[in-house]
C-alpha cells in the first residue's frame, strides 16, 4: 500500500472521528471509549500494513 494512501486513510479517519466527537451528542465515558477503540484499531491496522502482524487476516478494501 503506497504511503500516500495510508496518509489519506489516517486523515479521513481523523476527520470522521472529529465530526462524531463534535456533532454527535454522547456521554463523556462513551466518547472516551470510542476514541480509544478507534485509536487501537488504527494502530493495529498500521502495524499490519507495515508487516509487523503477519498473522492478522488481510483486509482489502477496493481492488
Amino acid at each position: 500500500m503506497p504511503l500516500l494512501q495510508i496518509v489519506i486513510v489516517l486523515i479521513v479517519v481523523g476527520i470522521l472521528l472529529w465530526l462524531v466527537n463534535r456533532f454527535v451528542p454522547m456521554q463523556g465515558t462513551i466518547n472516551s471509549i470510542q476514541n480509544v477503540v478507534v485509536v487501537i484499531v488504527v494502530v493495529l491496522w498500521l502495524l499490519q500494513v507495515f508487516g509487523f502482524f503477519r498473522w492478522l487476516p488481510s483486509m482489502h478494501f477496493g481492488t
